[in-house]
This record gives C-alpha cells, sequence and structure tokens, in this order.
C-alpha cells in the first residue's frame, strides 16, 4: 500500500486537513505501507514557503511522520510537461481558445446537459478529449461506485495557454509516478476524480483506490469555520491540547471503532483503523468534546510527563508540586496557569471575589484560620484539612464555605484554584501566613 498525503501550501494546516493526513498514516502505518508527502505548490502567489513550514511543523506535532518527501509539485514541472506534450501529440488532447462564454454558447446551442466540445487550435489552453460515448465510474471505498456519463462531461482544461498545467493533470501524473494505490482526500476533491480517471486513462495508466471522506461541520451543523473555535493544527496546540488526544478525536470525526470505543491509544487505532468504515455524512468537530477527551488523556498522564508538557508550555520550571495538585481540574495545558498561576505569581485582582469573601462577616473565621495555621505540626495536606475543619466545627453557624473560600480568595485572588488544603501546603506555612495576613490588612 502506498498512500499521500497533498496539502497545497496556502496557509496553516486546517482539521480537516489534518484529519486527512492522520488517515493516510494509520492506513500506512496499519498495513506495512508507505505514506508520501507532497507539497501542491503550483499556486505560485499563495504558496509560500513560510505555509510550507507551517505545514511541516503541523505534522511535527501530531507526531505524523512521512517516508517520501516532501515532494513539491512544481519541482516536477519537467515531467508534467513530458507527458502534456505526449498527449497533444497522440491527438488525446487539443490546444483551444475557446472562453466560457464559448462554452456557455456551445451548450445553447447542443443542450445545457452536453458537454463542451471543441475543435484544435495552434493555441490557446490545452484541453482533454472526453468520448463522446460511455462513462467514467469513479470506485470509491466510502461511497460506492458514481457513474459520470460522458456526454455531459465538458473536454476539462489540464494546462493553460502559458503551457503551465492544472491541478487534475498534476495530481493524477504525480500519483501514477509515486505508484499510490490509495487516494484518501475530502470529498469536495470527488468532482475532480472523473477528470483524473480520464487522465490516468489517457496517459495509459492504472487508476489508484479512492475514498473521499465526508466534511467536517460545527456543531450547529454548519461547514466548519474559526466561529467554531480552533480552525488549524496551531491553533489546537496553542489551546494546550495533546497530540495524542487530537489524533485520537480527529480519528473519531467519521470513523468509528466496532465497539464505540471512545479512548482509543494511537497504537490502537493503527490497529483497528479501516477507511472502509468511515461515514458518508459530515462529521461535527465539536471543541466542548475535544477538551472533554483532552482532559481524559491529561489525567492519565504520570504528574512528571505532565510536568514537563507544562513547563515547555508555560515556559515555567519548578512546577512539579503544583501540577501534581491541578490534574484532576484542568481540561487542557491553558487550564493550567489561570487554575494554578497564583501559588508562583501571588494572588489575582478578583474585586468582586474580595468583596464577597474578605468582608467583615468572613473576617473572624479567617482569623482563626490564620491562628490554627500558624504552629500547625507537620504542615502537610492531612493536618491542615483536620485543622481548618476544627475552625468550621467551633461556630456551629459556619459552613464549610465560609472558612474555606476566604482561605482560597487570600491565597488566589479569586475563587478558583486547585484544592485549598493542597494549595496551603505547596505554599507553605510561610508564604500563607504572609498573604492571609495580607488579606487581613485589607479586609
Amino acid at each position: 500500500m502506498r498512500v499521500r498525503f497533498a496539502p497545497s501550501p496556502t496557509g496553516a494546516l486546517h482539521i480537516g486537513g489534518a484529519r486527512t493526513a492522520l488517515y493516510n498514516w494509520l492506513m500506512a502505518r496499519g498495513n506495512a505501507g508507505t505514506l508520501v508527502l507532497r507539497i501542491e505548490d503550483t499556486d505560485k502567489e499563495r504558496s509560500t514557503p513560510e505555509n510550507v513550514e507551517q505545514i511541516l511543523d503541523a505534522l511535527k506535532w501530531l507526531e505524523l511522520d512521512y517516508d517520501e518527501g516532501p515532494i513539491s509539485q512544481l519541482s516536477r514541472t519537467d515531467r508534467h510537461q513530458e507527458l502534456l506534450q505526449r498527449l497533444l501529440a497522440e491527438g488525446k488532447a487539443y490546444r483551444s481558445t475557446a472562453t466560457g462564454d464559448d462554452v456557455k454558447a456551445y451548450k445553447s446551442k447542443h443542450g445545457a446537459d452536453k458537454g463542451f466540445r471543441g475543435a484544435a487550435q495552434d493555441e490557446g489552453a490545452v484541453r482533454l478529449r472526453v468520448p463522446d460515448e460511455g462513462s467514467t465510474t469513479v470506485h470509491d471505498i466510502i461511497r460506492g461506485d458514481t457513474v459520470f456519463q460522458h456526454v455531459h462531461m465538458d473536454d476539462p482544461v489540464i494546462a493553460r495557454a502559458d503551457g503551465s498545467v492544472l491541478y487534475n493533470f498534476a495530481v493524477a501524473v504525480d500519483d501514477m509516478d509515486a505508484e499510490i494505490t490509495h487516494v484518501v482526500r475530502g470529498e469536495d476533491h470527488l468532482s475532480n476524480t472523473p477528470k483524473q480517471l480520464l487522465v490516468y486513462e489517457a496517459i495509459g495508466a492504472t487508476a489508484p483506490l479512492f475514498a473521499h471522506l465526508p466534511l467536517l461541520h460545527g456543531p450547529d451543523g454548519k461547514k466548519l469555520s474559526k466561529r467554531h473555535g480552533a480552525a488549524s493544527v496551531q491553533e489546537l496546540r496553542d489551546a494546550g491540547f495533546l497530540p495524542a488526544a487530537v489524533r485520537n478525536y480527529l480519528a473519531l470525526l467519521g470513523w468509528g471503532a466496532a465497539d464505540d470505543q471512545t479512548i482509543i491509544s494511537t497504537h490502537e487505532l493503527v490497529a483497528q483503523f479501516d477507511v472502509a468504515r468511515v461515514q458518508k455524512n459530515p462529521a461535527q468537530f465539536d471543541v466542548k468534546k475535544l477538551t472533554w477527551l483532552n482532559g481524559q488523556y491529561v489525567r492519565a498522564m504520570d504528574v512528571d510527563a505532565l510536568t514537563a508538557a507544562l513547563e515547555a508550555f508555560t515556559g515555567r520550571t519548578g512546577l512539579r508540586e503544583a501540577v501534581a495538585i491541578s490534574q484532576e481540574k484542568i481540561g487542557t495545558l491553558a487550564d493550567f496557569w489561570p487554575l494554578a498561576g497564583f501559588l508562583f505569581d501571588g494572588p489575582a485582582d478578583d474585586p468582586a471575589a474580595r468583596a464577597k469573601w474578605l468582608d467583615d462577616g468572613h473576617r473572624s473565621a479567617l482569623v482563626q484560620a490564620r491562628e490554627a495555621l500558624a504552629h500547625l505540626e507537620p504542615f502537610e495536606v492531612g493536618a491542615i484539612e483536620l485543622a481548618l475543619r476544627e475552625v468550621v466545627e467551633a461556630d456551629p453557624e459556619r459552613k464549610p464555605k465560609d472558612v474555606f473560600q476566604p482561605i482560597r480568595v487570600a491565597l488566589a485572588g479569586t475563587t478558583i484554584s486547585p484544592g485549598i488544603f493542597e494549595s496551603l501546603a505547596v505554599l507553605g506555612r510561610e508564604e500563607s501566613l504572609r498573604r492571609l495576613d495580607a488579606a487581613l490588612a485589607t479586609s
């Protein structure tokens, strides 16, 4: 099996493209096959070296390696021209100056459903000759057979007047030369496939098998866009998602394990993935579901591994103790600093939280908590919890939140933090008392 991922470097690698890359990677790895990376950079205005680097960076972050490439489609211009000239010489293609208006006039005369047929000229764009009889059938692993009657198909333009070839010609030549056996791509390419099959036939090549993946929609059923959240791989990375969780989630967008398993390791995906089980209907990308799944991966990580990931993400060091007490409360790496950053940078400034929990009505509880902690030995989670619960029980009118929330706001400046007992232990006695004193001085 030889498969390829062939993105156009006209921007960042979007989520739909990432899923296509993943599916091809899973097929290659699960079938002892080869994955070829081809950069379809023939659009000279929009294809930039920076965009190529973005694609390579995204694949590296997703941990999707490839066996051959990256191959520049533009670098294969001589090969494209060789086969283009051969088709012209054999009469399988012809030059034509016909414009869009000429095509409309032809259809007006011969019928709107009649495919355009031009006459050979000495100059103009190059069109491929489509037989008047018969049909071309796209055999699709996911969608079954789709038949395209030749009588309805225009002679497609395969090269511009200046000789530069168009996508449908170049991609067929490139896939033929790379000996690609399976083309897995988005369904937006389905309408291109019969044209490419005609190119294969014209150059005497065996066509690969095709699989056209369903498009991705947002939760509202509309085509996926930035309004649904992160739209590119880099945005997912910057939002604190883990590569393994993203691979897991992307794999489930249109495909599912036989037992409806949700959390599937990459090793299991390689063993189980079958493109024939991909559904035809559009799949929904929901960042909330991805966040939930990512949280499962976060909580399953070894604390040291999660610490390393968070230190790389935040650019800070010495986070292990804070990571250990935050792991159960974060869904992404980006959740960590808003939750636990106060342990390093001091309390946040949340006036509403201070007004509610550091008022005169809670002052006595905060004073008693400070006294209970001042000489506590050992200053550890279990002892801290026991001492503070005794402060709660000292007043029958008190509820736990009447003691714990003022302490939390004193330490964190807000009502959001890891466990209060754990936070006190990580801060240590001296820093905890300093923050409690500061809160009492301003309350």
